[in-house]
C-alpha cells in the first residue's frame, strides 16, 4: 500500500476499522524488532517518530550485550534512539484480523549503522548517477516437523524433517502439502512480498522460494519480511522454518541469492543489456561485475555475516570459493543473466539465507557502481567447473567469518562506500559473533579430541 502523507493513512486506519497497530526496526542480523502501539501512540509516531531503546543496535540475536561497540552500550544508558516510520512499508498483517504493520528506520547518530538507513544511501547514489535500480531475492528453507519447544529439547539434534529423501523439483511433495504450500503463497501476496515460484529443493523438507523483482529497497522489504512471516507461519502450523545457512553435515547449505539489475532512471531501460554484444552485455554490465568481483573478499563480512555461513563455503557444497564470475554459470560467486531487454542481470550466487537482505543488497550494489564509476573490467569469465577451475588469479574468499570481519574492517573502499561508522560498528559486531563462537565447545570437538588425544 502506497499513501501520500500521514492523513491519508489515518483515514485508511478508520474505512478499514484497523485496531491493531504494529511498528519494527530491522537490527544488524536482520531481524525484525518491534511492537504494537495504541492508536494514539501509532498517530503520534508516524508524525513525529519515536523513541527506541538503542540495545536494538547494541546486541545480538540472543539478545546478548556487544561489550566492543560505541553507538550502543552501558556508556549510553541504553537511550532511546530516534526512529522514524516510512509511509511506503505500510502492509496489512496477513494471520491477524484488523492489523497494521509500518517499518521504522533509525535516525540522528544512529542513521549511520542502520542497516536500512545504509541501502537508502547506496540508492541515492545510484540515483544520483542516474540509475534506478531493480532487485529480487531468492531463499532456500528447511521446514521441520518441531515446535521450538521440541528443537530446544533435542538440543537441536535429530531434529524431523517436514519430507524425507532428496526428492528437488517434486510435483509429489508439493501434491501431497499443497496447503502449506498454498497458505505460504497467499500469505506472502497479502503482505506485499508476493513469490514468483516455489519449489522443493534437494534435501529432506527444503523449499525455495523466488521472490519477484522490485525496486532494490521494496524487494529488501520483501525480503527481509518473507523470513520472519515463513517462521511465523510455519510456528502457527505446528512446524519450524530455518533459514541458518548449514544446519547439516549431511545437506548443502541454503543460499540467498541476489539478483541485481540497473535501469536508466528516465525511460526505465535495462542498461545491462547490449542486443549487438555476443553475450547480450552492455559495457556498464561488465564494469558492475567487475566492481562486484573485485571487492566481493572486502565485502564479505556483509553477505556472509554468520559463523555459519562459512561452513556452506566449502568446494563441493554448490557454494562458490573464489572470487568469480561466469555467464549463466551455477558454480561460480557472480552468475551473469543474459535475460534480453527486461530480465539481464547480476546474480550474486554467494549469498546465503541468512544474510540480513539490506546489508547484502548495500554490499551487492555499492561495489556494482563502484565498478562503473572507476571503469572496472571484469576478469575473464570461467567456462565450466568454478570448483576445480576457479579462473586465472581469482582470488580465495575468506574462509572464516573472522578473516572476512578483518578483510573488511582494514578496507579502504568500505569505508569509502559505507563510511567509517558503518564499517566500525559492524565489523566490532562481527568480531563479537566470532569471539562467542570460539567460546563454543561443538560436538565435532568433543568426538574428535575427547578420548584419542
Amino acid at each position: 500500500m502506497h499513501f501520500q502523507d500521514v492523513d491519508q493513512l489515518i483515514s485508511y486506519l478508520d474505512d478499514e476499522s484497523i485496531r491493531f497497530h504494529k511498528v519494527g526496526v530491522f537490527d544488524i542480523d536482520g531481524v525484525f524488532r518491534g511492537k504494537y502501539m495504541n492508536r494514539e501512540k501509532f498517530e503520534s509516531a508516524l508524525r513525529k517518530g519515536f523513541g527506541f531503546c538503542d540495545v536494538v543496535l547494541g546486541w545480538d540475536s540472543q539478545d546478548q550485550l556487544f561489550d566492543n561497540t560505541t553507538v550502543s552500550g552501558w556508556h549510553t544508558g541504553y537511550r532511546d534512539a530516534p526512529v522514524s516510520l516510512d509511509l511506503s512499508s505500510v502492509r496489512k498483517v496477513p494471520l491477524e484480523d484488523d492489523t497494521i504493520l509500518v517499518i521504522g528506520q533509525f535516525g540522528d547518530i544512529y542513521e549511520a549503522v542502520c542497516p536500512r538507513r545504509l541501502l537508502g544511501r547506496c540508492v541515492a547514489k545510484a540515483t544520483k548517477l542516474g540509475f534506478f535500480v531493480r532487485a529480487a531475492l531468492e531463499y532456500e528453507f528447511f521446514m521441520f516437523k518441531e515446535t521450538p519447544e521440541s528443537a530446544r529439547a533435542k538440543g537441536y539434534r535429530d531434529l524431523e524433517p517436514l519430507t524425507p529423501g532428496m526428492f528437488g523439483y517434486s510435483m509429489l511433495r508439493s501434491g501431497v502439502h499443497a496447503e502449506l504450500y498454498h497458505d505460504l503463497m497467499e500469505t506472502m501476496t497479502e503482505l506485499e512480498c508476493p513469490i514468483e515460484g516455489l519449489h522443493t529443493e534437494t534435501g529432506p523438507g527444503v523449499l525455495e522460494a523466488a521472490l519477484c523483482h522490485d525496486e532494490i529497497r521494496a524487494a529488501a522489504d520483501a525480503g527481509a519480511l518473507f523470513k520472519t512471516f515463513t517462521k511465523i507461519l510455519a510456528q502457527r502450523l505446528g512446524l519450524m522454518a530455518t533459514f541458518m545457512s548449514k544446519w547439516s553435515d549431511d545437506y548443502p547449505g541454503q543460499s540467498g541469492h541476489i539478483h541485481v539489475s540497473l535501469e536508466d532512471g528516465e525511460t526505465g531501460k535495462n542498461l545491462f543489456f547490449d542486443g549487438e554484444d555476443s553475450e547480450g552485455m552492455s559495457q556498464i554490465m561488465r564494469w558492475f561485475i567487475g566492481g562486484q568481483v573485485t571487492l566481493m573478499p572486502e565485502v564479505l563480512a556483509m553477505i556472509c555475516s554468520t559463523v555459519n555461513a562459512y561452513r556452506r563455503l566449502v568446494p563441493g557444497m554448490w557454494a562458490p570459493t573464489h572470487a568469480n564470475w561466469g555467464v549463466e554459470n551455477r558454480t561460480t560467486a557472480l552468475r551473469a543473466i543474459p535475460g534480453g531487454a527486461t530480465g539481464t542481470r547480476s546474480e550474486y550466487r554467494i549469498g546465503p539465507a541468512d544474510a540480513n537482505p539490506y546489508l547484502a543488497l548495500s554490499a551487492a550494489l555499492a561495489t556494482g557502481l563502484w565498478g562503473i564509476e572507476n571503469r572496472i573490467e571484469a576478469p575473464p569469465a570461467v567456462v565450466g567447473n568454478a570448483y576445480d577451475h576457479p579462473g586465472e588469479d581469482a582470488e580465495p574468499l575468506p574462509s572464516t567469518l573472522g578473516e572476512a570481519t578483518r578483510k573488511f574492517a582494514a578496507s579502504e573502499v568500505t569505508r569509502e562506500l559505507f563510511g567509517d561508522a558503518f564499517v566500525e560498528h559492524f565489523a566490532a559486531t562481527r568480531t563479537w559473533e566470532d569471539r562467542q563462537a570460539r567460546k563454543h565447545v561443538t560436538d565435532w570437538d568433543l568426538a574428535r579430541y575427547f578420548e584419542i588425544i
